[in-house]
């Protein structure tokens, strides 16, 4: 697959420029967490930089807002109690989110008050999240609610997720990559009428990884999809 080169350099900033130049995705998680950024008020309250959870060279990248408390705390993505219900509604459909999966968010350091993150916050953290996606070159990346979804489709500012959840589609900076947007787990939390179609999204997704092959690629059994109605409880 042909990678799309995606970069943002400042001139005058040889700090962010070294990181976005790390030939690998190790050195680039590894500069990142020791810059100790600085470059967006969110850095203030946070306990640590939260990079990923998962593998870089799944097939199925997965991006969300923002580090809460749980991810601040230990340093992993999504590993709150949306994290864990996610967990579940991915396991539910044989899908491993620590082997199948690479997941991410949008800024690295977590916002006060678990609120989304701001838009000058996004942009500042944006081109790491470049950066990540051009060296782990994802076959998909899922948008996990509203939020990331505007930050990725600049067109997208007035919309219902229910006309936008559960189908795939193309980004013209990423062309060969598909996106899927899914409800955001918390929303699940908070409204359990979500959790169907939540569940048929999923059944989606491990649709079109059986079609492609992708599960294959990692060298593990494809495992059978759950005869299940709904997606699994919180």
């Amino acid at each position: 697959m042909a990678r799309e080169t995606i970069m943002q350099f400042d001139l005058f900033d040889s700090g962010s420029n070294t990181i976005l130049g790390s030939p690998t995705y190790q050195e680039f998680k590894e500069q990142l967490i020791a810059s100790g950024c600085t470059k967006c008020g969110l850095h203030a309250g946070r306990t640590q930089i939260v990079v990923d959870r998962g593998n870089p060279a799944a097939p199925v990248m997965v991006v969300g807002e923002g580090p809460g408390e749980k991810e601040d705390q230990q340093g992993l993505a999504f590993v709150g109690r949306a994290g864990r219900m996610f967990d579940q509604i991915m396991n539910a459909v044989g899908i491993d989110t620590n082997q199948d999966m690479f997941i991410a968010n949008v800024v690295k350091c977590r916002p006060p008050d678990n609120r989304s993150p701001h838009a000058d916050e996004a942009a500042t953290c944006l081109p790491f999240l470049r950066r990540q996606i051009e060296l782990v070159a994802p076959r998909i990346i899922l948008l996990l609610g509203a939020t990331a979804l505007k930050h990725f489709d600049k067109s997208k500012s007035n919309f219902q997720m229910s006309d936008e959840a559960g189908k795939f589609f193309t980004l013209p900076d990423f062309p060969s990559t598909q996106f899927m947007v899914l409800y955001h787990p918390a929303a699940l939390l908070y409204n359990a009428k979500l959790k169907p179609a939540m569940w048929q999204h999923a059944k989606t997704l491990r649709r079109y990884l059986d079609q492609h092959g992708l599960l294959g690629k990692l060298g593990r059994p494809q495992q059978k999809v759950a005869n299940q109605g709904t997606a699994t409880s919180s």
